[in-house]
């Protein structure tokens, strides 16, 4: 988790009520926080929203307008109760405003909530993996991610050596950006968000009866057979030929 606060005391305190259930990494300014965002790529940020160099308003907008941050949920604090400063906050995508001085308990409970939400989503996309972007309650930045990120293994899906590195390098983002960009979005990493999507249009390809099954392991970027075999078991619980019988 990162907290983004200019005052030395309420960092400390934060960093006090969290420390049992949290890793905590700081920063003192909107810059700062920025820098720290884009290296660590936190679970969450709570953040200040008036603080020098940069507010917390104007990092919120730059963290969700930016590929590698935009999934990240972000609790805005301000000490001005007005609606019109919350309706500000909520404009740049903050999931969430706390007007100081908070309760202990309010911020820890709201923290949590966001990150089980967060946890289910993830489940939801790992059980299901043709569940629809819109569907998993992503931002719309991180729906045409998911969107692209398919249509790169789809464009690459009979090369049996696309990389992780070459995934990376074709979406913009280092191998760490992506691998935890793909966590929090689908539970999966790098490695795995490839080849199950291999699996499934090679399910969909026995369905059709596109070739035999060495075929389309090839077609789907699997070079032995035997091991596509054993893959295609391990996420559908059985052999491909099996898989073929049961869907004539």
């Amino acid at each position: 988790m990162l907290t983004v606060e200019d005052n030395s005391d309420l960092r400390a305190y934060m960093r006090d009520i969290m420390h049992s259930g949290y890793r905590i990494k700081e920063a003192a300014d909107g810059i700062k926080g920025l820098h720290q965002a884009f290296q660590m790529i936190p679970d969450l940020i709570i953040s200040d929203v008036m603080m020098p160099v940069m507010g917390g308003i104007k990092m919120c907008e730059k963290l969700k307008t930016d590929e590698r941050t935009s999934h990240i949920p972000i609790v805005l604090l301000t000490a001005r109760a007005g609606l019109d400063s919350r309706l500000q906050g909520l404009e740049t995508g903050a999931d969430d405003y706390i007007v100081k001085p908070f309760e202990t308990k309010e911020l820890l409970l709201r923290v949590k909530n966001l990150l089980d939400n967060r946890r289910k989503l993830r489940e939801r996309f790992g059980k299901d993996f043709n569940v629809n972007p819109r569907e998993i309650g992503v931002t719309s930045m991180d729906e045409k991610f998911l969107h692209r990120a398919i249509d790169i293994i789809e464009e690459y899906m009979a090369d049996a050596d696309f990389s992780v590195e070459q995934f990376a390098r074709a979406v913009g983002l280092s191998r760490v950006q992506l691998h935890r960009k793909l966590r929090a979005l689908t539970n999966q990493s790098a490695t795995d968000f490839i080849k199950i999507l291999r699996l499934k249009r090679a399910a969909s390809l026995l369905k059709q009866r596109s070739g035999n099954i060495a075929e389309i392991a090839y077609e789907v970027g699997f070079n032995k057979p035997s091991y596509f075999a054993d893959c295609f078991r391990k996420q559908f619980g059985q052999l491909p030929s099996e898989y073929i019988a049961d869907h004539p």
